[in-house]
């Protein structure tokens, strides 16, 4: 019998040193396998398109194609998509949010240690949560672009898919949100699915981003 398969990790980043160590680290891990690298971010769409990863670690300021392109044109592709994650230097950064908009599923700090590295990859890799946060609702506080008025999603979400909505962007998986809501874990998920659909997002971090910039999370 064998295990499951590893999960596939692209690394896109200008500079070789941190492709390097980024490789070492994931590589080190008996369930990560690294199967590409690109050092721009048209490199990294060619890269993603062909070998088929399931996470890209993606540096948002890249030349001639930044990070934040190459997340778009990878997620329009209508084959099955990666999740992306932002690597970069500065976290209160709009060009995180940006990238965060576009549909990453979150990012981390070059500073970032190994474990911290690694146990992201594993987090976006399963999906049932957000990736720090705290640290996406302070982007969201910093740089949303609030709508002047709730769009019609807001109104269309059913009390629990609000409730849902919100632990989501506590930063609850589907197993806590089902204990805290006395529920259980597939009406928690079909609940998510709603909410994706209503807010038109395409995963739980997009479905937050869209929440703060409707106003739905302002103040928390």
């Amino acid at each position: 019998m064998t295990g499951p398969s590893p999960i596939r990790v692209v690394l896109a980043d200008d500079e070789r040193m941190v492709r390097t160590a980024l490789r070492a680290i994931l590589s080190a891990e008996p369930d990560l396998e690294v199967v590409g690298e690109a050092a721009t971010g048209a490199e990294a769409v060619s890269v993603v398109r062909d070998r088929r990863p399931d996470v890209v670690l993606m540096d948002v300021r890249m030349p001639l194609v930044d990070g934040i392109r190459a997340t778009e044109r990878i997620l329009a592709d209508p084959g099955e998509a990666p999740r992306i994650v932002v690597v970069t230097t500065f976290e209160n950064d709009s060009y995180v949010y940006d990238a965060l908009r576009a549909g990453a599923a979150g990012f981390l700090l070059k500073r970032t240690d190994a474990d911290t590295l690694v146990g992201a990859v594993r987090l976006v890799a399963r999906s049932d949560t957000l990736l720090f946060p705290a640290a996406v609702r302070t982007l969201a506080t910093e740089h949303a672009r609030t709508s002047p008025a709730p769009p019609a999603w807001v109104a269309r979400l059913t009390g629990r898919e609000s409730e849902v909505l919100r632990h989501v962007a506590a930063g609850l998986t589907n197993a806590e949100i089902a204990r805290r809501m006395e529920v259980g874990p597939a009406t928690v998920k079909t609940h998510v699915a709603s909410v994706l659909a209503k807010t038109g997002a395409r995963d739980r971090t997009q479905a937050v981003i869209a929440a703060y910039e409707a106003g739905f999370l302002r103040g928390r």
